[in-house]
């Protein structure tokens, strides 16, 4: 089994930070027109917005830090790695098609959804067997954190469909999502020193 670069365990632990702080101070910004319960943080990153240009920096900086961790978390499997990468070109390209201001926008949505597909797919696409896999690569930890992101997206479309907390329902499955990889790293790094020699 591969080692994990400690530099991971920055890549993927300031991707919740960048994120979360990213839309506590973008909200901040925007002041009480804004609703966290009810309104998706993409509003916050629409042109004209007061807190837009933090929302959006959050944005690419966590599709920086996933781009970084599939790179060096080398014991996952490969078509992982490559959804989780993915997921990380997504979230620049949700800083590049913000949501307007007003209205709809099927680029900013389609962009979204592809978002949260691979960020929901890459536990169980980087699923190994083995003695020596860390315990969050393994398949049943990795399917189950699969369907606790997939069903979290479920939840934050029907919010959006019923216009009830979409905000939250939001904010819960990407939180999960963005720390899901920190929680790799951690269980990579914690097995290495009793892993075998590189392969």
């Amino acid at each position: 089994m591969r080692s994990v670069p400690t530099w991971t365990l920055v890549s993927s632990g300031c991707a919740p930070i960048f994120l979360i702080m990213g839309w506590l101070v973008a909200a901040s910004l925007q002041g009480p027109p804004y609703d966290p319960a009810a309104q998706t943080i993409s509003v916050l990153a629409a042109p004209g917005s007061s807190g837009s240009w933090v929302m959006t920096a959050a944005f690419i900086a966590l599709g920086f830090c996933h781009l970084m961790t599939a790179w060096g978390l080398r014991p996952a499997g490969t078509a992982g790695r490559m959804a989780l990468a993915a997921g990380g070109v997504s979230a620049l390209a949700v800083a590049m098609f913000p949501v307007p201001s007003s209205g709809g926008s099927l680029s900013h949505g389609s962009v979204a959804a592809v978002a949260f597909a691979l960020l929901a797919a890459w536990p169980v696409l980087a699923a190994r067997a083995g003695i020596a896999v860390p315990w969050a690569l393994r398949p049943l930890p990795s399917l189950g954190a699969t369907a606790v992101m997939a069903a979290g997206a479920a939840w934050f479309l029907i919010e959006l469909h019923l216009r009830g907390v979409a905000g939250v329902a939001e904010r819960a499955v990407t939180t999960l999502q963005s720390v899901w990889p920190f929680v790799v790293v951690l269980s990579c790094l914690r097995e290495s020193p009793r892993d075998g020699p590189p392969s």
